[in-house]
């Protein structure tokens, strides 16, 4: 017990208040809730415009697997229709038909593309059956560009296609050309064929010769050789000579490598634009084919040189 002298300590307690909240996690939960549902009012209202076939586009479209929505395969109802789209009005189709054709000419069918692959294949063929061409298989190349197959066949210092700094054709590249030659004219596609050289100076030739001449030369020359194993000669649209300026990706510019030939299998639309360029009309064209203002010009300017000019050659005349 406590003396009658002493204080007792006095002790305070306070209630501590937890005051339990949510946050603003369901101002956000909200909004995505009203977003969605204004995007379904749009949707409903859309198709309640739409045409019964706009409507089944939409459903075809969906229907469509993306593996071939993205390489342009058949859909699995069959329908070749775009899915109307494109401007501000549901029914306006041109965007849609622009953006089908853009895919058109930068991918190619699979129409196309079992066609080049077969090709790749017979040309392997006739290439394993021979003994002394199945050498040359690791100097070929194949593969699929925006113009076409592209079939490269690659120089090494141990098996040149070409004896050095000439476009004389060696025996085995001549046997080679002449060998796939047939088989190119089994494809309604054009060609286009190009030589390609290392950056090493031409230093032993005439004067005035150079790679720029050696890339061309060789490339005509394997032109010959594709004509005399039985190639169409109508079939070749493009021959041309890019001495060192396209070198093999990651490879020096005097790298063996890079003396080669290629040869494209073009597409038909690339065959198109080669044939028949389009123009433009725009700030790259010249000033005086681009004048629309078809009033007269003044000729006070001209007349004022002219006449400055008579005056000077007058006067030299008096000296």
């Amino acid at each position: 017990m406590s003396t009658a002298g002493e204080r007792r300590p006095i002790i305070i307690r306070r209630k501590k208040v937890v005051n339990h909240h949510h946050g603003g996690s369901w101002k956000i939960a909200l909004a995505d809730f009203m977003t969605a549902l204004m995007a379904l009012f749009l949707v409903m209202w859309i198709l309640a415009a739409a045409s019964p076939e706009q409507r089944e586009g939409v459903a075809d479209y969906f229907s469509t697997p993306l593996v071939g929505a993205i390489t342009g395969g058949e859909r699995i109802t069959g329908s070749t229709r775009p899915i109307p789209g494109g401007g501000p009005d549901p029914a306006h189709t041109d965007g849609e038909r622009a953006r089908i054709d853009m895919r058109t000419q930068t991918r190619p069918s699979d129409e196309q593309r079992r066609f080049f692959m077969d090709l790749q294949r017979r040309i392997e063929t006739v290439i394993e059956a021979d003994p002394e061409l199945r050498q040359l298989r690791p100097q070929l190349r194949f593969d699929l560009t925006q113009e076409g197959l592209r079939i490269q066949l690659l120089d090494t210092d141990q098996r040149p296609m070409f004896d050095l700094g000439s476009d004389r054709v060696a025996p085995y590249m001549r046997d080679l050309l002449r060998t796939i030659a047939p088989l190119l004219n089994e494809l309604p596609n054009d060609l286009s064929l190009s030589g390609h050289t290392d950056s090493l100076a031409y230093l032993n030739g005439y004067r005035g010769y150079g790679n720029w001449e050696l890339a061309s030369g060789r490339a005509n020359a394997s032109r010959r050789e594709l004509v005399a194993g039985g190639l169409e000669p109508d079939k070749l649209l493009r021959v041309s000579g890019f001495a060192d300026r396209v070198p093999m990706p990651d490879t020096a510019p005097v790298d063996p490598i890079n003396r080669r030939i290629e040869l494209l299998v073009l597409f038909p639309q690339v065959s198109e634009r080669i044939r028949s360029p389009s123009l433009l009309d725009g700030p790259g064209m010249p000033s005086l084919l681009r004048r629309r203002d078809t009033s007269p010009i003044d000729p006070a300017p001209v007349e004022r040189f002219t006449d400055s000019l008579r005056q000077a050659l007058d006067g030299e005349q008096g000296r």
